[in-house]
């Protein structure tokens, strides 16, 4: 079989509606060619072997024949494509951890075109008839999908896909070939968050910029205290390289603007005076911006308004605005460490003890305080009421917390482990336990007739 590059996009800058061209997901995860013959081969890239990673992938063989075959290697949690989870497959290189992952964290293989079947290439041919000929080659599997798409309506699928969680969308025209390398048949348009950030230093620049800079620093406020959340070295123009070079002198500093700051270049520290804008794609496990590209500089704007509230979830607002951390012991939070799908019972002897309930998802805990405690026999039926989302750090705290603050008592864990969601709607949260103590179906269900954060919890009877 011919080796082959990956066909790359172009960036669009807003979705668009066309006969012409097809509109499929971007796929959060790593793209990979599949050549599937006697062998199979999962190829990165960078041409690196990808197979011995996701050896559950090695399905392919059933699924095809003599093919060679484009898509995203990507893991789904909760409905969502989760790049973190897949970034942890690809750094492991213990065969152990490597089977344990792909139990916990299967990957799926989403296949988007075909590139030689039988030793014939397909690269000329137009996307149209590659689709054509893809779906007659490859059947789907457990853990191998085709990539969905639309025609024409670019713009409510991209909608659609951007509230789903996915990145975006990649437009491609419907006659075009497949060409190594990037190309204009072939448009990504991504669904960017933005953030003000203080620059804070910079890198030298090398070649083409060694006359400027190489990548800018950047941090935000918590409180008082300015965090580091990565470094931005792409969307500068010229002009910007030749300006902000400009607005640097002056404010150099020898002192480190933030300290321990892990970055392998040298770096000319600034005090921290300039704000600038940055697009994004999301926030990293260890709080930093995931893909930054400069926009824009801010230069009406105090530095001290650059909060990193901007990128922590919104939910945990309500959970620090109820607590004095000068004084509770308690996690403030802030820091995304997704752990999976993890559960925690907490016993709490507050002024009347009860038991929380706290569920893991979309970076947080989902919580809830359960008077009488999580039913361990199904049937029984208990009172559970909504309380705010918990930071995830909060699923291994345990400590008293002092006199005159929330929730004043003390917490101790109860019981904790992973849990299975099977239902996750408003009115209705259905999900398998698999803790120490509790295991099997539980089921919670808004309450309609009663206050809007009263839920009744039941453990249901195992199917």
């Amino acid at each position: 079989m011919k080796r082959y590059k990956p066909m790359l996009a172009r960036e669009a800058k807003e979705p668009f509606m066309s006969p012409e061209w097809i509109f499929e997901p971007k796929w959060d995860g790593i793209r990979a060619i599949a050549y599937v013959g006697e062998e199979l081969s999962l190829r990165s890239r960078n041409d690196k072997e990808l197979i011995d990673r996701f050896p559950e992938l090695d399905e392919l063989k059933e699924l095809a024949e003599d093919v060679v075959l484009d898509g995203e290697i990507i893991v789904m949690r909760e409905g969502s494509v989760d790049f973190q989870a897949v970034l942890r497959r690809m750094q492991q290189s213990d065969e152990r951890e490597i089977a344990r992952q792909s139990a916990r964290a299967p990957a799926s293989y989403v296949v988007f075109d075909i590139l030689e079947k039988d030793g014939e290439t397909l690269t000329d041919l137009p996307l149209t008839e590659r689709k054509r000929i893809l779906k007659e080659s490859l059947q789907e599997g457990g853990r191998v999908t085709h990539s969905p798409y639309v025609e024409n309506t670019g713009e409510n699928y991209y909608k659609a896909a951007v509230q789903t969680g996915l990145e975006g969308l990649v437009a491609k025209k419907k006659g075009g070939r497949y060409i190594q390398g990037k190309s204009e048949s072939w448009l990504k348009i991504k669904d960017l968050k933005t953030c003000d950030c203080v620059i804070v230093g910079y890198t030298i620049g090398r070649g083409m910029r060694d006359t400027t800079f190489g990548a800018l620093l950047l941090g935000l406020y918590d409180e008082d205290e300015l965090i580091y959340v990565g470094k931005v070295g792409i969307g500068f123009s010229d002009l910007d390289l030749y300006n902000l070079s400009g607005l640097f002198k002056g404010i150099e500093v020898e002192e480190e603007t933030i300290p321990n700051v892990d970055v392998l270049e040298v770096v000319t520290w600034l005090k921290p005076v300039l704000v600038c804008n940055v697009g994004y794609q999301t926030v990293t496990e260890e709080g930093g911006l995931r893909i930054p590209r400069f926009l824009d500089m801010r230069a009406k704007k105090d530095p001290r308004e650059c909060q990193i509230d901007q990128i922590r979830p919104p939910e945990l607002g309500v959970y620090r605005e109820m607590r004095d951390f000068s004084v509770t012991p308690e996690p403030e939070g802030g820091t995304i460490k997704n752990i999976g799908k993890r559960f925690v019972v907490q016993e709490h002897h507050a002024s009347r003890l009860h038991y929380d309930l706290r569920l893991e998802r979309g970076g947080v805990l989902k919580s809830w305080a359960v008077p009488k405690g999580v039913p361990e026999k199904p049937g029984i039926r208990r009172l559970a009421v909504h309380v705010e989302d918990h930071p995830l750090e909060y699923g291994d705290f345990e400590g008293t917390i002092p006199a005159g603050e929330y929730g004043a008592g003390t917490v101790t864990i109860w019981d904790s482990g992973l849990y299975e969601p099977l239902i996750w709607q408003e009115d209705k949260i259905e999900f398998i336990l698999q803790g120490e103590r509790l295991g099997g179906r539980y089921v919670l269900v808004r309450l309609k007739k009663a206050k809007e954060n009263e839920w009744l919890l039941l453990k249901a009877k195992d199917e």
